[in-house]
């Protein structure tokens, strides 16, 4: 064999050496790097409320682009909406918020820097914006944008640069002003009233029950409007079990809506132009009044309850029991099928 033919080959065996040599070392770096971290993973920023750090929690300050900015503080151990109203919060509705800021993660980053805040809505002006405070200090500062395919786009206050979000949950941060506030105004045990009272523009309407049966009399108004002297002598058309349908209407009477100082309520002259429902219940466990006035919006009505100043606004299934004439009472009344088949939707949100 030549001496040229001889160094050919070697030639080309060498190359095969070097070729799977390189191979081997490719493969090798390729299986490194998918059991390996990325660097971007690893440089992703918490941004958690840490777990046991819900309870220092004092303040919240949310901003929603198209709502009303919310203010919550913590006083004392309940939560008050502070701005742009002074009322109670609903508890539970802050403690879901709070809940959510410890399981947020990010999980991608798009880019490090501010370039593509317009696009994502993550600008001041568009972004959702929530501070959690601790005392003086910012527990978390997070705003919020656009959210697709990829999940929730948002950016971190002060740092710049856009991520995508886990475990974001939008409808806790994105409630409107009367979502914040308390609603309710009575809770009681229905089967512990003992006495009931409605008082309207057609009449005084008194309930009592005596071993578990409810009896009722009747006091109507003359044709000037005044209440005559003395109750109507039988009532024999009177329904025991409609006592017990007013009862369910306001045993968890929640507000709609809220009113203001400003609102012309009719309260003044509740006896004509709405109603007032007295409940008493047993054992001293309770003696509730709530004053309903004219119409809000629609068909709902002004209400408020002894004691507070709030004004709110109920549903006509609730209402319409402080507004009902006799017959409303009686047997053989047609069901109003929009009103009486039980509770309207109060606008709770589903997973509450």
């Amino acid at each position: 064999m030549k001496t040229e033919t001889k160094l050919i080959i070697a030639l080309v065996a060498l190359a095969a050496l070097v070729g799977g040599w390189f191979m081997f070392r490719a493969k090798d770096k390729k299986d490194e790097a998918a059991h390996a971290p990325t660097a971007a993973s690893a440089d992703l920023p918490g941004i958690a409320l840490p777990k046991d750090d819900g309870d220092k929690v004092t303040k919240l300050e949310i901003k929603n682009a198209d709502k009303s900015n919310v203010t919550l503080e913590k006083k004392g151990d309940t939560w008050e909406v502070t701005a742009p109203v002074s009322a109670k919060a609903e508890q539970s509705n802050v403690k879901s918020l709070i809940d959510n800021l410890k399981e947020l993660k990010i999980k991608e980053s798009i880019t490090k820097g501010a370039d593509l805040y317009a696009q994502y809505d993550l600008t001041d002006e568009k972004a959702l914006h929530v501070v959690a405070y601790k005392g003086a200090e910012k527990a978390v500062d997070l705003y919020f944008g656009k959210s697709g395919s990829r999940g929730q786009v948002m950016r971190i206050g002060g740092k710049d640069g856009v991520y995508i979000a886990e475990k974001y949950s939008s409808f806790q941060y994105t409630r409107d002003v009367k979502s914040w506030r308390e609603r309710t105004i009575l809770k009681f045990e229905d089967a512990n009233a003992i006495q009931v009272t409605v008082e309207n523009k057609n009449g005084f309407f008194s309930f009592s029950k005596n071993d578990d049966k409810w009896s009722a009399s009747v006091t109507l108004r003359d044709k000037d409007g005044k209440l005559n002297k003395d109750p109507e002598k039988k009532w024999e058309k009177f329904e025991p079990e409609k006592v017990k349908d007013l009862l369910r209407a306001y045993k968890a009477l929640n507000a709609e809506d809220f009113g203001d100082d400003k609102s012309d309520t009719g309260f003044a002259n509740a006896a004509s132009e709405g109603g007032v429902v007295k409940i008493k219940l047993k054992d001293n466990a309770g003696d509730y009044t709530v004053t309903v006035g004219k119409n809000s919006k629609g068909s709902s009505r002004f209400a408020k309850k002894d004691g507070s100043d709030v004004i709110f606004t109920i549903s006509s299934w609730s209402a319409d029991w402080a507004t009902a004439a006799m017959t409303k009472f009686e047997k053989g009344e047609k069901k109003d099928e929009k009103h009486d088949d039980g509770p309207p939707d109060d606008g709770a949100d589903p997973m509450e």
